[in-house]
């Protein structure tokens, strides 16, 4: 064989390409949307912002545990026993702010996951992922991945140990966050498939250039 080589039809159409990036790009929509712009909306006063959050409580509490945060002059209330909900009365604005703050981190975060995939499914219009950009862009997939997995639960228990600072409920509330095993799986699964990407174009160009 000389010339070249030989390469065989791919499966995958310019339709195909297209769907994924529409899915994509509405997917990124919805997120941007829902997850990132209607929580800061909130924030500013523009719509109703978020006044719930719910936590684990140290023990089990009194179905109406209501008192007053005296400093900001707004109530809080924690109602229910292991898992519970606080409830703001008209939370101020940086009340607004800690409230919302851990779903638009993580929305934005999601939004560059898809973003990057939007990226790699670009590539498919020429019939090959298999490009040297793609394994570098599954790593910033995976270590987004490994960050939104480990950011989350601790920028959640974090606000909200400083939404209670200071209120008779705080000693109710213990600073938890829970780890899911299974995105930290996720993610070391997909920089494990960036480094065969990144071994596999290599491969390729070195074959390529015996040839």
């Amino acid at each position: 064989m000389s010339g070249g080589i030989m390469r065989t039809k791919s499966w995958w159409s310019g339709s195909d390409s297209r769907l994924l990036e529409a899915a994509l790009g509405l997917a990124a929509v919805l997120v941007g949307v829902f997850q990132v712009l209607i929580p800061a909306l909130g924030v500013v006063g523009v719509i109703d912002p978020m006044n719930t959050r719910e936590i684990e409580a140290a023990t089990t509490t009194r179905v109406a545990d209501t008192v007053t945060d005296a400093v900001a002059g707004h109530g809080m209330t924690l109602t229910g026993t292991h898992q519970a909900d606080l409830v703001f009365t008209g939370p101020d604005l940086g009340q607004r702010l800690l409230l919302a703050l851990p779903q638009i981190i993580d929305g934005l975060l999601l939004l560059l996951i898809l973003a990057v995939l939007l990226q790699m499914a670009r590539t498919l219009r020429g019939g090959d992922v298999f490009v040297p950009m793609n394994a570098r862009r599954l790593s910033v997939v995976g270590l987004t991945v490994l960050v939104q997995t480990t950011l989350a639960p601790v920028l959640l228990a974090f606000t909200t140990q400083i939404l209670v600072s200071g209120a008779p409920m705080a000693e109710q509330i213990p600073f938890s966050a829970t780890f899911t095993g299974e995105y930290v799986l996720l993610a070391l699964l997909i920089l494990a498939l960036g480094e065969v990407f990144r071994r596999g174009t290599k491969l390729r160009a070195d074959t390529e250039g015996l040839v």
